[in-house]
């Protein structure tokens, strides 16, 4: 069995991180969707929150789980779940670089866990969360916010930032 895990903070899911799950549950037999902690890191929302909001926009997939994990390395949690491969969207030169050298990393602590790579389409590479969550205040924001998000994590901005 072909088992991949695609890691984020998902704070929240984009439509583009939604593309990459969707490209990955075609890859894979099983694709194990994890928010991970960091503890650096302050969150616009709950994990609970998190959690829903990946579950409710995955559950068209019949191979996709939704999980949580901290306190260790990814390579080590896919290791964990013995999975075989590690997902990672690359939007930027700068995410690309990034991610290289984390994949380096992760083949130095793990050299059996292959890491691939997801490029998404022009339409979406420029959608992230903080990308998102930063849009929101001005006039205008819902119907910009709105392109951006699956409707469940929409609604909850709306409840989040009601003016």
């Amino acid at each position: 069995m072909k088992r991949g895990v695609y890691a984020a903070s998902f704070d929240p899911v984009t439509n583009g991180h939604l593309w990459v799950i969707a490209q990955a549950a075609r890859l894979f037999d099983q694709l194990v969707v994890a928010i991970g902690v960091n503890p650096d890191k302050a969150y616009t929302f709950s994990m609970d929150d998190r959690l829903e909001f990946l579950r409710e926009t995955t559950s068209q997939f019949d191979n996709v789980t939704v999980t949580s994990y901290e306190h260790q390395f990814l390579v080590n949690y896919a290791r964990s779940l013995e999975a075989d491969y590690i997902v990672r969207g690359i939007r930027t030169q700068a995410d690309y670089e990034y991610e290289r050298g984390m994949r380096y990393i992760n083949s130095d602590l793990n050299s059996n866990i292959t890491t691939i790579f997801l490029m998404p389409p022009r339409e979406i590479v420029e959608i992230s969360s903080s990308f998102v969550k930063g849009l929101v205040g001005p006039e205008g924001w819902r119907d910009v916010v709105k392109r951006y998000v699956p409707d469940a994590v929409y609604q909850k901005f709306l409840e989040q930032f009601n003016e």
